[in-house]
């Protein structure tokens, strides 16, 4: 496959960054997405260029770290997976391929195509953890979680922090990503004893951040790769509330 690449380059949060083309050749459909960008990589090291800098870990699906907008899209082209679970075959030869970083002002751009995500950091250090010792693992039956609970909580957990939620999200929300951290602990008995605390630090800490309000679209559950439901959206605007209004009593 022979492509034509439009990859943004920008040297810092403090630059103005701009597309610069790169054709490449000799793509495989069976690459994966970043293997594509880390062949092209190697032939610009051999030519003396800076290397496209991108975020990337373990290439598994399950870290978040590949965030990329290809063509618009978070994560590209394809539904449920991530960057580095894209492969080449998902596109023509003799396509043009727009790659560029995740766009939010809570994620300044770190160089190029990798972006500072430690706004989601913040937000979790804030109440997405059960401080209570509960001592050694109990035995599962001393302890009975409702069947539906368990496995809204176990999908809430799946929530893999890559921000293409906020990515998606014309307001640059983050409010999928809070509510599925505040959904996981909420439904289950060890997240009740903070759950108040919990909703009201992560929601303002989230507002700290300057993140943007709900849009309503479901753009973000759409283009998230793990399918989190909006349903904790909902989940999440009830528990604060219910939190808010026992915090003034």
């Amino acid at each position: 496959m022979k492509l034509t690449l439009k990859i943004w380059r920008q040297n810092g949060p403090n630059d103005k960054g701009k597309l610069v083309d790169y054709p490449v050749d000799h793509v495989s459909p069976d690459m994966s997405f970043l293997e594509m960008l880390d062949v092209l990589n190697e032939h610009l090291v051999e030519k003396g260029d800076q290397p496209i800098a991108f975020d990337h870990d373990c290439r598994e699906g399950i870290c978040g770290m590949c965030s990329l907008v290809i063509n618009g899209r978070a994560h590209g082209p394809q539904g449920a997976v991530t960057t580095c679970q894209l492969h080449m075959r998902s596109f023509k030869d003799g396509d043009t391929i727009y790659i560029e970083p995740f766009r939010a002002n809570s994620f300044p751009v770190i160089k190029d195509l990798a972006v500072d995500r430690s706004a989601f950091d913040r937000i979790i250090q804030a109440g997405g953890y059960i401080s209570v010792n509960t001592g050694a693992a109990q035995d599962a039956n001393n302890l009975p979680v409702n069947k539906n609970d368990a496995d809204k909580a176990f999908s809430a957990a799946t929530c893999i922090g890559c921000g293409a939620c906020v990515a998606t999200c014309k307001n640059a929300s983050a409010m999928l990503f809070v509510s599925a951290k505040v959904s996981q602990l909420a439904l289950l008995p060890q997240g009740k004893i903070e759950a108040q605390d919990r909703v009201l630090n992560m929601v303002n800490q989230m507002d700290l951040e300057g993140f943007g309000n709900c849009t309503n679209t479901g753009a973000c559950e759409v283009e998230c790769p793990k399918g989190i439901s909006l349903d904790n959206i909902a989940r999440m605007n009830r528990e604060y509330l219910v939190a808010s209004v026992k915090k003034e009593k």
